[in-house]
């Protein structure tokens, strides 16, 4: 019997149900780097809905045999900025972010713990692949491209997104057409989807007669809003989620100017991984029991909803 089909129908009322509680609040689909500029994060919310999570026996059951029995998994975990995964307070406390509470959250649904390493995002995957982590975690959005080396198990629906500083005139309405953005230039995260399709897409300005746009890669969040505000790029390309929090935040000043192309978002693992199934089960059952609405409640992100976790999805077209 297959187990998304049979829970679909709960499952959408769940996500029909989370769509008014939208706030200007983000994930980092790609999220780089350590903390944003000091005064650019709002105070990390302090309940806590991973503390109810029970193991749940028939999900368990889906681990390798030696993954029960070792009872851990390697966490390669990419810390950008919030909600996603960031340090709320500096370096010397633990991490905190929608991905931090939902990766806890499968860990306690399958009775194991995970044994977390900050990484940075772009050294995440290929490092799935030489076998030094079981599970990356980062926002990964799923794409063409890394589905040919990389499984997924979605966990959200997020995206790319641009965002300029208040009071810009770079741009007036919202990015729908690379062909906008020529002559400008754009700044965004190492390793990205966003630094993929910048790259890939370039030639369109040259192919209408415009000037070119240019694009600054920067290692960290902090790095390209600081730019933004010195008006050494004209607007930042990134996640969805992400960049709405931070344009909630008065010290960022910066104005959100829509969505461009929406993403499935996962737990990454090397192919062929055992692992996806029992994480599909663990997410579903989060799903099923309320716990994944009261952890996107928690981080805002509750318009990103999905209503069931899938294995290795197509991209969105």
């Amino acid at each position: 019997m297959n187990p998304t089909a049979a829970r679909a129908r709960p499952r959408h009322l769940v996500a029909a149900a989370l769509l008014p509680l939208l706030a200007l609040t983000a994930c980092g689909s790609g999220d780089t780097g350590t903390t944003a500029p000091a005064g650019a994060q709002a105070p990390a919310p302090t309940d806590d809905p991973v503390a109810a999570v029970r193991k749940v026996e028939s999900a368990a059951a889906l681990l390798p045999a030696e993954v029960r029995e070792g009872g851990t998994l390697r966490v390669g975990s990419s810390v950008g900025a919030p909600p996603s995964a960031y340090y709320p307070n500096g370096s010397d406390k633990a991490p905190e972010g929608q991905d931090i509470d939902l990766t806890d959250a499968v860990a306690k649904v399958l009775g194991i713990e995970v044994r977390r390493q900050d990484a940075s995002f772009e050294t995440i995957l290929p490092a799935l692949e030489s076998g030094k982590y079981d599970v990356g975690t980062g926002n990964f959005g799923v794409t063409s491209e890394r589905l040919k080396t990389i499984d997924f198990v979605t966990y959200i629906d997020d995206g790319q997104g641009f965002a300029v500083k208040k009071g810009s005139t770079a741009l007036k309405k919202k990015v729908t057409d690379l062909t906008q953005l020529c002559g400008l230039t754009i700044g965004t995260n190492a390793g990205t989807t966003f630094e993929s399709t910048l790259t890939a897409r370039k030639s369109v300005c040259a192919d209408a007669g415009k000037e070119p746009y240019d694009v600054k890669v920067y290692s960290e969040n902090g790095a390209t809003l600081t730019a933004l505000q010195q008006g050494r790029i004209d607007v930042i390309m990134s996640t969805i989620n992400g960049l709405r929090h931070q344009a909630a935040q008065p010290a960022a000043q910066t104005a959100f100017i829509g969505e461009y192309h929406r993403l499935d978002v996962g737990f990454a693992f090397k192919k062929g991984s055992p692992l996806t199934k029992a994480f599909q089960a663990a997410v579903n059952e989060l799903i099923d029991d309320g716990t994944y609405a009261r952890i996107l409640e928690k981080w805002g992100t509750s318009a990103s909803a999905i209503d069931a976790s899938r294995i290795n999805p197509p991209e969105h077209t």
